[in-house]
C-alpha cells in the first residue's frame, strides 16, 4: 500500500524496520494486532544486508547471558531464555535457509543475507504487516486518554501502542539516527553514555605508522581489554589495529587504557625459550616457524634480544617471555561509529520491564534491540538480542 491509502489508526506503530522492528511486527500482528513498520531509510532491513561481508551472522549456537554488556547484567537472561537461538534456527529452517556454521558457533548465510530479509518480510506479510519506508517522524506525543500521535513526512498516524526499535549510532551511511534516544528522554527516560562498540582501535604517531607498514597482515593472538581476554585473530591495518579479537576487546577498552596482546597464546613461551636455550637453535627459527616474516622482521627489529641464547641469563629470557605475551599497548581511541558494528549504552534497562520492554514510566511505549544498553559480543549475539527482544515484546503487545 502507498502511505495516503493506509489507515491513520494502528493498534501498534514500530518504529524501524531492523531486524527487532520487523520480528517484533511480524509476532505482534500474529497475535491478532494491526501493525505498522515505520523508516526513514530507503530500504528496509539495511544493516542486516551489509553484515557478516553480505551473509549475515544471524544467531550463535551458544548464547548466554554472559556474551552481553549491560549495567544490569541480569535484565537479558529473561528474553534470552524466552527466546533461545534454537528458536531462531527453527525460523529460518522452515523457509529452508540456507545456512552454515563457522567457527565458535556462527550461524550464517550461505548464499546471501538477502535472503534472511526476505524471510522476514515474509513473515510480515503473512501477519499482515504493513511496511512503509522513506518515513521521517517529525513529532511524537502521548494522548490524554493512552496511545500516541506520530507526525511524519508521510501524513499522521495513531497508535494505542509504540515500539522503539530504531537502534543505535553505528552505521550513519545507512541512515543510523539517534531518534530512539530522543524518544526516551522525551518521555522522561534515562539514556546512558553511548560509545562505538566492536569497533576497530586506532594508534597516533609512531605506532600508527608502525601498523600501517604491517596493514593487511593478520595473527591469531590473545587480546585482554577491561579484564576480558579474547583468542581470535587481530589485523593490522594503516590506521591501527582491527580483526575479530579487536573488535571484541574493543567493547571492554576504555580511552586511556592499555589492551595487552599474547603474541604467542598457544605456546608455553618461556618453557620454549628455554628449550631453545639449551639446543642451541635461534630465536628467528622459533618465531618464524608462528609468524609471517613480515612480522618477525618487525618484532625482532622493535624488541631484539642480543646475542646468543646460550648467553642470555634465565631470567632475561622470563623478562622476553613476558614481552611477547604481554605486549602492551595504548590505542588513541576508536575508528568511531562509521567503522563501529553497534553502539555501546542506549535507553537504560533500569527504565524497561525485562518481560514485556515497555517503559516503565509511560505506559504503551516499549524499546527493543540495539536501541537499549544491551551489546552483545561479536559472533550474532547481537541479532540473537534483536529477535528475542522482539518476541517477547511483541508476544506482550
Amino acid at each position: 500500500m502507498t502511505a495516503t491509502s493506509l489507515p491513520r489508526e494502528w493498534d501498534v506503530i514500530v518504529l524501524g524496520a531492523g531486524a527487532a522492528g520487523l520480528m517484533c511486527a511480524a509476532t505482534a500482528g500474529y497475535q491478532g494486532k494491526r501493525v505498522l513498520v515505520l523508516d526513514h531509510a530507503p530500504k528496509a532491513a539495511a544493516k542486516i544486508r551489509i553484515s557478516g561481508g553480505g551473509k549475515c551472522n544471524f544467531t550463535n549456537l551458544n548464547v548466554t547471558p554472559d556474551h552481553y554488556l549491560c549495567s544490569n547484567p541480569h535484565f537479558v537472561k529473561s528474553a534470552l531464555s524466552r527466546y533461545p537461538s534454537s528458536a531462531f534456527i527453527e525460523l529460518v529452517e522452515r523457509h529452508a535457509l540456507a545456512y552454515e556454521q563457522r567457527e565458535l558457533g556462527k550461524l550464517f548465510c550461505v548464499e546471501r543475507a538477502s535472503d534472511l530479509i526476505a524471510i522476514l518480510r515474509q513473515e510480515c506479510d503473512w501477519a499482515g504487516v504493513e511496511v512503509l519506508t522513506h518515513t521521517h517522524i517529525e513529532a511524537v506525543s502521548a494522548l490524554p486518554d493512552g496511545g500516541f500521535t506520530l507526525s511524519t513526512s508521510q501524513g499522521e498516524w495513531q497508535a494505542a501502542k509504540l515500539v522503539v526499535a530504531t537502534g543505535g549510532l553505528s552505521f550513519p551511511k545507512l541512515k543510523a539516527s539517534g531518534l530512539g534516544y530522543e524518544l526516551a528522554r522525551q518521555f522522561g527516560l534515562q539514556v546512558t553514555q553511548c560509545r562505538p562498540g566492536l569497533v576497530p582501535l586506532s594508534f597516533a604517531g609512531k605506532w600508527q605508522q608502525r601498523f600501517a607498514d604491517l596493514s593487511g597482515l593478520s595473527l591469531e593472538m590473545a587480546v585482554t581489554a577491561g579484564g576480558r581476554t579474547f583468542n581470535e585473530a587481530v589485523l593490522f591495518t594503516h590506521f591501527g589495529l582491527s580483526g575479530p579479537g579487536i573488535l571484541q576487546a574493543s567493547n571492554y577498552w576504555l580511552p586511556g587504557e592499555p589492551i595487552v596482546l599474547n603474541t604467542l597464546p598457544k605456546q608455553d613461551v618461556y618453557a620454549a625459550l628455554l628449550s631453545l636455550k639449551r639446543s642451541g637453535a635461534g630465536l628467528s627459527k622459533f618465531l618464524g616457524q608462528h609468524w609471517p616474516k613480515r612480522f618477525m622482521q618487525f618484532w625482532l627489529a622493535l624488541y631484539p634480544l642480543e646475542g646468543e641464547l646460550a648467553n642470555i641469563p634465565d631470567e632475561q629470557l622470563k623478562q622476553y617471555a613476558q614481552q611477547l605475551t604481554q605486549w602492551t599497548l595504548y590505542p588513541d581511541d576508536t575508528a568511531g561509529y562509521d567503522k563501529a558494528e553497534v553502539t555501546l549504552g542506549g535507553v537504560d534497562t533500569d527504565e524497561i520491564s525485562s518481560k514485556t520492554f515497555e517503559a516503565k514510566k509511560q505506559p504503551g511505549l516499549y524499546f527493543i534491540g540495539e536501541v537499549l544498553d544491551v551489546t552483545g559480543q561479536l559472533g550474532g549475539y547481537n541479532f540473537q538480542w534483536a529477535w528475542a527482544s522482539a518476541v517477547a515484546c511483541g508476544l506482550a503487545l
